[in-house]
């Protein structure tokens, strides 16, 4: 993703990917070094990318 670097040198991994009948696609990515976790969403058209939230409304970091 996101040209030839090697896997452990891209900044950004994908953690999830489905696509969801009649809405598009979700994909799930982890910046590699702060652990953010993104919501990006493809949706006719258009896309867009957010933050993942918990149920308390706080982002989501893996470790």
């Amino acid at each position: 993703m996101f040209g030839n670097k090697k896997e452990e040198d891209q900044r950004f991994y994908i953690k999830s990917s489905e696509n969801v009948p009649t809405l598009g696609r979700i994909v799930i990515l982890v910046d590699r070094f702060t652990g953010v976790n993104y919501l990006q969403s493809w949706v006719g058209s258009g896309s867009g990318i957010t933050p993942l939230l918990d149920k308390n409304g706080q982002v989501v970091v893996d470790e």
